[in-house]
C-alpha cells in the first residue's frame, strides 16, 4: 500500500548581474501542470498505479474525488461526512476510506471508483486515518487528546471490529497511519495533533498490535501537529512532518531520531520514491514548498514554491499528506490550495529528480561596433557539471534576429565559462548560453544583453540661414558621409505655424553622397536630413532653417490720371473722389498688415498715420482715404508684414514699395 500526493512547482532561478542584463531560465520545467479540483478542501491523496488514478478526499464536502494524472475527473463518490484518511488495499483494487461522520470506514472499488462496503467501527470513534497490514484495516480513531488504534478483520461472514489496540502510548488525536513498504506485517503510528507528540511502530501479524518501539518521553512535546507520516523504501525509517523547518527522520527498530531533511515551516507532507528518493513538503507561502532529496542526499536536488493562484498575497499552500510519487514513473504529484481558500488544484512535476542549473551571463554594459570584448559568466546547479560540459553559444543582433550561432564552448572548472567575440552589428545584441540538460540535470539557458554603439555618421544640409522671398524656389542639397550599407536619405519639410510635416524627398545618395530636392517656399521653414542608420553606421539628422519673406501687393486705385512730378510718377485724384488702398499678404489666421502713410512737406516726406490691418481670410485688406479738401496734398502709402507684429511669426518681416499719389481740385 503507498499513499502520497502530486506535487506542482514553478522553481526557477533568475540571476542578475550587475554588468549586463542577465536572464537564466530551465528548459523542461515549462512541461509541469496544474488543474483546478472540484474539490473545498484536502483530507488525504493516493495515486493507484495499476489504474493510474489519484483519489483525493475533501472532508468539507463529504465525497472522494478519483481523476487521472492530468486532474481529469473520472468519478466521484459522496455520502461520506468528514472523510479524511485513504489507503489503497495491496492489490489496489480496493480503497479504504476513513469517515469520522459516519463513525465507519468504507471500502471502494478503484475500478468502478464506487462505494462496495461500509465497516462501523462504533458510536464516537470518528476514524480518520487508515491502513491495511496483516490481513486487516487498521484505522486511527479518537479525540484530541485520547487517540487509539483500532482493526476491523473481514475475513469471516461478519466484520469484527477491535478497539484500543495501544491505549498505553495515548496519541494526541487519531493517529496517523501506515503500512510497511517492505514488511506486511507492520505498521507506524503518529500523533495528528499538537498536544503532545507520540510516535510508534507496531508488528500486527497476529491480528493485534503489538508495539514494538516507541518515541522516548522526552520527545512527548518537541513535535508539534503532524501533518504526514511515511516510511522510507526499504522500511528502516520514518519520515515526519511537522514543524520546525525539518523533516525529521526516525529509526523504526527503536524510533531514536537520526536525521532530518531539511525543509520550511511548517511540514505538511512527506514523499518516498520507490528508489528511495525524499519529497519533503511544506505549508510555505513566501518560502519554498517541496524539497527532493536523492537517496542517501541530504542536500536537495530541487525546490519548489507554488505560485499564487489566490487574491491574497503569498503563494499557494501544499495541502496536508498531499504529496506523491507516481508508482513505476519519476512525476511528482501535489495538491496546493491558494491563498484565499477558494481553489484546490493537481500540480504535476514531470522531472522533479533532475537538478536545475542557472546560467548566469555577463557582458560589458557598452562596446563600439567591431570591438572585440569577453562574454563570461557561469553555471551552478545542485548537482555540479563537469569541466568540459559543452554550452551553446547563439549571438542575436539586427542582422541575424533569430540568431547567429558561434558553436560550443567548454564549462571550465568551478562551473566558470569565458570567451571572446566581436560583435559586428549594432543595437541591443543578446548572447544565450545553453546547457542541453543530461540523465540528471534539466536544460537551461541564460543570456545577457550587450548595447554595440554604431561608428558616428557624417551628415550635412546646406542653405542654413537663408532668406528667401515668398514662393521663391530653393534646392536643398543633403551630403552624406562614410556608410556601411544604407545610402539612403529623407529630406522633411516642416514649415513654421500649424502645418503638418512632409517629406519633400527619399532616396539614395549619388556617388559624391549628395541628394538633392527642390521646393517652393511659403513659409518660414525648418528643413530637415535624416539618415536611418545601418547596422554599423550610426543614425544621423541635419537641419537648415531658412526664412522666407512674407507675400505682400499693395494697390491704389479710383485715380483719374498718372503724374509725373519730379522723377517719380503719381496717381492723381479729384479730391471729390476717395482713394482705394488694396493691400494682400499671403493668408494667415489672424494676420494683419502694417499700412503706412506719409505726406510731402517743408521739402521732405513726413509719417501721418500707421496702423495694423485686418486681413481676411484671402490675405486682402481695403481701406479708403477721405480726400475731401485735399486738393494740393502730395502722399505715399505703403504696407508691411512685420514678423510677430502682424499677428504671428510665421514668415519673415517684408516691406512693400511706396505707392505715390496726389490729389487736386
Amino acid at each position: 500500500m503507498r499513499k502520497r500526493t502530486l506535487s506542482t512547482a514553478t522553481a526557477l532561478a533568475v540571476l542578475i548581474s550587475s554588468a549586463a542584463l542577465v536572464a537564466g531560465t530551465a528548459g523542461p520545467a515549462a512541461a509541469d501542470s496544474s488543474k483546478t479540483l472540484p474539490v473545498s478542501s484536502v483530507g488525504d491523496m493516493v495515486v493507484d498505479g495499476v489504474h493510474q488514478k489519484i483519489f483525493i478526499s475533501d472532508p468539507y464536502l463529504g465525497k472522494v474525488v478519483a481523476t487521472d494524472y492530468a486532474g481529469t475527473v473520472l468519478g466521484t463518490v459522496t455520502g461520506l461526512p468528514g472523510v479524511t484518511g485513504l489507503a489503497l488495499s495491496a492489490d489496489s483494487g480496493s480503497l479504504y476510506a476513513a469517515v469520522p461522520g459516519a463513525d465507519a470506514v468504507v471500502a471502494l472499488d478503484t475500478q468502478a471508483v464506487t462505494e462496495t462496503a461500509r465497516y462501523a467501527t462504533g458510536e464516537g470513534t470518528d476514524p480518520k486515518y487508515v491502513a491495511p497490514a496483516g490481513g486487516r484495516i487498521w484505522f486511527g480513531y479518537g479525540t484530541d487528546y485520547d487517540g487509539d488504534i483500532g482493526s476491523i478483520d473481514t475475513s469471516g461472514e461478519q466484520p469484527v471490529v477491535t478497539l484500543a489496540q495501544d491505549a498505553e502510548i495515548d496519541y494526541s488525536g487519531a493517529p496517523r497511519l501506515v503500512a510497511s513498504p517492505t514488511d506486511p506485517n507492520a505498521i507506524a503510528a503518529v500523533s495528528s495533533y499538537y498536544h503532545w507528540f507520540r510516535i510508534g511502530a507496531y508488528d500486527v501479524s497476529t491480528g493485534t498490535a503489538v508495539r514494538t518501539a516507541r518515541s522516548p518521553e522526552s520527545e512527548s512535546s518537541s513535535g508539534g501537529m503532524v501533518s504526514d507520516l511515511a516510511y522510507t523504501q526499504d522500511g528502516s525509517r520514518l519520515i515526519t512532518a511537522t514543524a520546525g523547518n525539518r523533516h525529521r527522520v526516525w529509526q523504526t527498530s527503536d524510533l531514536a531520531e537520526v536525521g532530518a531533511y531539511a525543509s520550511s515551516y511548517h511540514g505538511a507532507a512527506v514523499a518516498v520514491a520507490a528508489d528511495g528518493t525524499v519529497a519533503a513538503g511544506s505549508v510555505a507561502p513566501y518560502d519554498p514548498d517541496v524539497f527532493v532529496y536523492r537517496p542517501g542526499e541530504t542536500t536537495a536536488v530541487r525546490q519548489y514554491d507554488f505560485p499564487n493562484t489566490g487574491v491574497y498575497s503569498g503563494g499557494d499552500s501544499l495541502a496536508a499528506s498531499a504529496l506523491a510519487w507516481e508508482p513505476g514513473g519519476s512525476r511528482l504529484f501535489a495538491v496546493t490550495i491558494a491563498s484565499s481558500g477558494d481553489s484546490v488544484r493537481l500540480n504535476v512535476l514531470d522531472a522533479p529528480t533532475k537538478s536545475v542549473p542557472t546560467v548566469t551571463v555577463t557582458v560589458p554594459a557598452t562596446v563600439t561596433v567591431l570591438k572585440a570584448i569577453t562574454v563570461s559568466g557561469t553555471v551552478s546547479s545542485t548537482l555540479k557539471l563537469p569541466a568540459g560540459t559543452p554550452l551553446a553559444v547563439t549571438r542575436y543582433d539586427a542582422e541575424f534576429p533569430k540568431g547567429k550561432p558561434l558553436g560550443t564552448k567548454p564549462l571550465g572548472t568551478n562551473g566558470a565559462f569565458a570567451f571572446p567575440d566581436t560583435p559586428t552589428a549594432a543595437g541591443n545584441v543578446t548572447y544565450k548560453v545553453a546547457y542541453a540538460g543530461d540523465a540528471t540535470h534539466i536544460g537551461a539557458s541564460g543570456s545577457a544583453v550587450l548595447k554595440v554603439t554604431p561608428f558616428k555618421t557624417a551628415l550635412t544640409l546646406d542653405r542654413n540661414r537663408l532668406t528667401v522671398n515668398y514662393g521663391t524656389n530653393v534646392t536643398y542639397t543633403a551630403t552624406l558621409g562614410w556608410s556601411y550599407r544604407n545610402r539612403v536619405v529623407e529630406i522633411w519639410s516642416d514649415p513654421y505655424g500649424a502645418e503638418p510635416k512632409r517629406l519633400l524627398k527619399r532616396g539614395t545618395v549619388n556617388s559624391a553622397g549628395k541628394l538633392s530636392v527642390t521646393t517652393k517656399m511659403t513659409r518660414d521653414t525648418w528643413v530637415t536630413a535624416i539618415f536611418a542608420g545601418d547596422t554599423r553606421s550610426g543614425w544621423a539628422k541635419a537641419g537648415s532653417t531658412v526664412y522666407t519673406k512674407a507675400g505682400l501687393t499693395t494697390t491704389l486705385s479710383r485715380h483719374y490720371k498718372w503724374s509725373k512730378i519730379g522723377t517719380i510718377w503719381y496717381q492723381t485724384y479729384h479730391q471729390s473722389t476717395d482713394p482705394l488702398i488694396t493691400a494682400w499678404n499671403n493668408p494667415y489666421p489672424g494676420r494683419k498688415t502694417k499700412m503706412e502713410i506719409q505726406i510731402w512737406y517743408a521739402g521732405a516726406w513726413r509719417s501721418t498715420a500707421a496702423d495694423y490691418v485686418s486681413l481676411n481670410s484671402g490675405g486682402m485688406a481695403y481701406v479708403n482715404l477721405d480726400a475731401d479738401g485735399a486738393a494740393g496734398v502730395r502722399a505715399r502709402v505703403r504696407t508691411a508684414y512685420v514678423d510677430t507684429e502682424s499677428g504671428d511669426n510665421v514668415n519673415t518681416t517684408v516691406y512693400g514699395g511706396w505707392k505715390y499719389f496726389n490729389v487736386t481740385r
